[in-house]
């Protein structure tokens, strides 16, 4: 059984803070969780790494931790589809009285809401307006801070988080997080018709206690989209416990990700094996920090460092009413843009992912390996976790761009370079046409997909950055200047597909061109991508996006 150690300075984590889901249309979203769930919007900012998208709160009166419901909507999102890897489900807590009511509130609104019972406790479980599921757990939870203007009466008010459901792949991997790093305590385990489903409870004696864990093994993984769960957030007490969490998950191995700045918390991130998106966030200082309790959700609030970019931004968020206040936020009118289509080139397969094409101002081209897919390397975009991104991932026929070495002579893997060349020409074509210049994209690969980035980049100047996980440069005998353009390259010293002195000799010709060359020999690597690769790529693509007026 596993056992918690606390590390120095922490004390066992007290629970659910937040949960943080991806939406589409804005103002269905306002409207359903503040008209339907009775929840008030207690926050309307932006997405502090993608200013031109919303993020919405919704919690009790003032957005207590273990309240918050967080939304960042992408209008013309596509639907996600549920899987391992990822939280599927938020549960509120719901006075047992008021099964009833909310069995006839749900129908009245043409809501299918499925009845269950788990670790004994009734369940009801349905749908919001973008596939999230949503559960309401009847076990007379601690009552929160009521909103005096809820739809909802007092008596059957939602009475904040119950517990998020997380689909895994291997839950002891989860287990030696959650209990033996953050001190969770194991309560049991019980069939659920997706496997078997343990439960583990927080410290807390407040809301938001658990986390529940359905074993899925040999499912397939989640894809991100509208309606699915970015990422769920634990309560910690403070900075100094919240710095202390980071050096003992570090230590651990999860590399967490420096303190974020979210204006009314602070946060760190950091993933478990199964790929579960976790974040620490602080209780203080909270949504009344600047604006008083009455006016919350009122007006669009921005950090200071976005101030000077107001109008700016005003004008280009979707226009919204909070019905509350009978106020209205932003300028954009969405009813007037029509809709984008999907990407081509020239025939072949795209598949997207991230933030919608019609919204989306910088993107990543992402070019799978050989016998690989474009659904593996978009997979990439769950990695990166970076908003402002539309990526974008072409699929080479036959799961192979070009049919012998990189290193063979040109003549034996044409004409099928020269095709898989113009193929990523062409998604750079379509991308310009939608606003998207060369200058806004960052093109990366994986082997086979990295000496075609690599070559593709060597032939046409002008790009935002080049990622290139284990791979080289198919010649060697271009010359176009390159001056400024960042190039990410790592391999292992004794990779079998990318030999050391190919990658030595890419680096040296890329630098003498010009380019900002991050070139990374890495003991160990094999031939894979590893999380100081990731985080290398993701500072470049960061890079690129804070280019952007």
């Amino acid at each position: 059984m596993t056992s918690h150690s606390p590390a120095p300075g922490t004390s066992p984590v007290q629970g659910l803070h937040h949960l943080t889901v991806m939406a589409s249309d804005p103002q269905r979203n306002v409207d359903f969780y503040t008209q339907v769930l009775g929840q008030r919007l207690v926050k309307v900012t932006v997405n502090f790494d993608d200013p031109g998208t919303y993020h919405f709160y919704y919690g009790d009166q003032t957005g207590q931790p273990g309240t918050i419901m967080t939304h960042f909507p992408w209008p013309g999102a596509r639907r996600g589809v549920r899987g391992n890897g990822e939280v599927v489900a938020l549960a509120y807590s719901v006075p047992a009285a008021s099964h009833a009511y909310w069995r006839d509130r749900l129908a009245g609104h043409g809501l299918n809401a499925t009845a269950s019972t788990r670790f004994g406790q009734p369940v009801l479980t349905f749908e919001d307006p973008d596939g999230t599921w949503i559960e309401l757990a009847f076990d007379d939870g601690v009552p929160v801070q009521p909103w005096p203007a809820s739809p909802v009466p007092a008596d059957h008010e939602l009475r904040g988080f119950h517990s998020v459901t997380a689909w895994v792949r291997d839950t002891d991997a989860v287990r030696q997080l959650l209990v033996g790093q953050l001190g969770f305590t194991e309560v049991g385990t019980e069939a659920d018709p997706q496997g078997p489903r343990t439960r583990f409870r927080g410290s807390g004696d407040g809301v938001g206690l658990f986390v529940d864990v359905v074993e899925r093994p040999g499912q397939p993984r989640g894809t991100f989209g509208a309606g699915s769960v970015h990422h769920v957030a634990l309560r910690t007490r403070d900075d100094a416990e919240q710095e202390a969490y980071m050096a003992s998950l570090n230590a651990a191995g999860y590399r967490p990700t420096p303190v974020q700045d979210r204006q009314y918390f602070h946060s760190i991130y950091f993933r478990e094996p199964n790929g579960v998106l976790f974040e620490i966030a602080t209780d203080a200082p909270g949504f009344p920090d600047d604006e008083p309790v009455g006016e919350l959700g009122r007006h669009l609030k921005l950090p200071a460092w976005f101030e000077p970019q107001r109008a700016q931004i005003e004008a280009h968020v979707p226009r919204i009413v909070n019905r509350e206040y009978g106020v209205t936020i932003g300028g954009r009118d969405l009813s007037s843009q029509p809709a984008q289509p999907e990407p081509e080139a020239d025939g072949v397969q795209v598949l997207t992912a991230g933030r919608p094409l019609a919204n989306a101002r910088v993107a990543m081209v992402l070019l799978h390996g050989r016998g690989g897919t474009a659904a593996d390397i978009l997979s990439l975009e769950r990695e990166f976790n970076l908003s402002a991104f539309t990526y974008l991932a072409p699929q080479a026929d036959g799961n192979t761009w070009y049919p012998q070495s990189f290193l063979a002579p040109l003549a034996q893997n044409q004409p099928h370079l020269d095709r898989a060349l113009a193929t990523v020409d062409a998604v750079m074509g379509e991308l310009a046409a939608q606003g998207i210049p060369a200058s806004r994209v960052v093109l990366g690969g994986f082997s086979q997909g990295a000496c075609l980035a690599l070559e593709y980049a060597s032939r046409t100047p002008g790009l935002g950055g080049v990622v290139a996980f284990s791979g080289g440069l198919i010649t060697l005998d271009r010359t176009a200047d390159l001056s400024g353009t960042p190039v990410f390259m790592g391999v292992d010293p004794r990779d079998g597909h990318i030999p050391l002195s190919r990658f030595e000799e890419t680096v040296a010709n890329l630098r003498a061109r010009g380019a900002d060359v991050d070139a990374r020999v890495i003991p160990g690597l094999g031939h894979t991508i590893n999380a100081d690769e990731l985080n290398a790529a993701r500072a470049l693509m960061n890079r690129v996006a804070s280019t952007l007026e």
